[in-house]
């Protein structure tokens, strides 16, 4: 098949659905399907990249329809693959209307949306309930939806969205199969080799939790836990710049609890190096504010690197996680519960072993030759239908 993936941002410019976007389309190529990227022009030209990518786009406005109208038309794919999150496309809302628009140029060609999220786009001032109405039409006027996790798909299926497909997202980051040990690992970052680590990975947004992360470490260290936090990875994404009053606030955190000489930052780095960091660190800490889910591609990088993971309960029920065994949850919002928790994993070999362990079997469900044969099925459905 002939397959187009449409994104809001794409890879030099960071990005968790940019980076999804590049995965998934370099899985589908490697089954045989010819596929091709759609985005706009920020962060310029992915060098080396074996998917083509085409920068047509200036803005996400109604322009876009018509520049994405005439490329795709003039590439004839057999599918497309619309790439939904609302701060990608600068929480505007031409997106959310484009499968409507778009039967002008691509006729009966298939157009699916994967959302990674059903955050609201802004729209305008006092838009109200248009918000909603706005991603709920956006997937109703696709042939086919695809979410991430179970609690999007009971939000979706509650309000009669059909076809619907859960296909699970997999890690943007691919461990080295050399990753060194955890003690070179550090020698190479010069991080500290005298105390545990504690790694969060991501970008600072509130629903990721990292104040709370930062109370339950000050709280160890006032016990007189010998412990250090290392941030993996940008702090602010260039698609959602209104991260930076929440990433303000944890600095000015940061410096009220005296954690200046215990946290570690790496930034935004290439992908061994982040490999490393994830080597270098004792367990991962993502206490996200609304539970654990399976969209979260920081929790998917946990995984893939065999971290052992603390995170908070989720929602709704996932029957893969198995609390104790390939993850530790607390609830949210509880540095005392998360602190207990680091301690407990600290102390306990053993617990630390398991979680491991557990952690490596659940992210061989995460594959990206798994994740792109799903997405092949998506569209075998379809065919008839159109």
């Amino acid at each position: 098949m002939r397959l187009a993936l449409i994104t809001g941002e794409y890879p030099p410019l960071p990005g968790g659905v940019g980076d999804y976007t590049r995965e998934l389309a370099r899985a589908l190529q490697a089954r045989g399907h010819v596929v091709a990227v759609w985005t706009d022009r920020r962060g310029g030209e992915d060098a080396g990249s074996p998917v083509p990518v085409f920068r047509v786009i200036r803005r996400w406005d109604a322009a876009a329809w018509l520049a994405l109208g005439r490329s795709l038309r003039a590439w004839r794919p057999d599918g497309v693959l619309l790439q939904y999150q609302a701060a990608a496309y600068g929480l505007g809302g031409a997106m959310n209307l484009w499968p409507a628009i778009a039967r002008l140029w691509l006729k009966a060609t298939p157009i699916v949306v994967t959302f990674h999220d059903l955050r609201v786009p802004y729209l305008f001032p006092k838009a109200g309930p248009l918000r909603e109405w706005s991603v709920r039409f956006l997937a109703r006027s696709a042939d086919g939806v695809i979410v991430t996790n179970h609690e999007d798909e009971a939000t979706l299926r509650a309000v009669g969205i059909r076809p619907l497909w859960r296909v699970p997202i997999g890690s943007n980051i691919q461990p080295p199969m050399d990753l060194p040990r955890a003690e070179e690992s550090r020698r190479r970052l010069s991080f500290p080799l005298d105390r545990p680590l504690v790694g969060f990975f991501g970008f600072l947004h509130p629903s990721k939790g990292f104040d709370v992360l930062l109370e339950a470490v000050a709280a160890l260290i006032r016990e007189g836990v010998p412990l250090g936090l290392v941030h993996i990875g940008a702090t602010v994404a260039p698609s959602d710049p209104s991260q930076n009053d929440y990433a303000a606030r944890c600095r000015r955190r940061i410096v009220e609890l005296g954690l200046q000489e215990h946290i570690w930052e790496t930034g935004y780095r290439p992908s061994e190096e982040i490999s490393l960091s994830f080597a270098a660190v004792d367990l991962c800490a993502l206490p996200y504010r609304d539970g654990v889910s399976f969209r979260r591609g920081t929790l998917m990088a946990a995984l893939a690197h065999g971290r052992a993971v603390i995170s908070t309960i989720p929602r709704v029920p996932i029957p893969e996680l198995r609390d104790g065994e390939n993850i530790l949850l607390v609830p949210p919002e509880d540095p005392g519960a998360l602190a207990t928790a680091i301690r407990n994993v600290l102390r306990d070999p053993a617990l630390r072993s398991r979680l491991e362990t557990g952690a490596r079997a659940l992210a061989e469900h995460f594959a990206w030759e798994r994740i792109a044969a799903q997405v092949e099925q998506v569209f075998e459905a379809l065919r008839p239908r159109r």
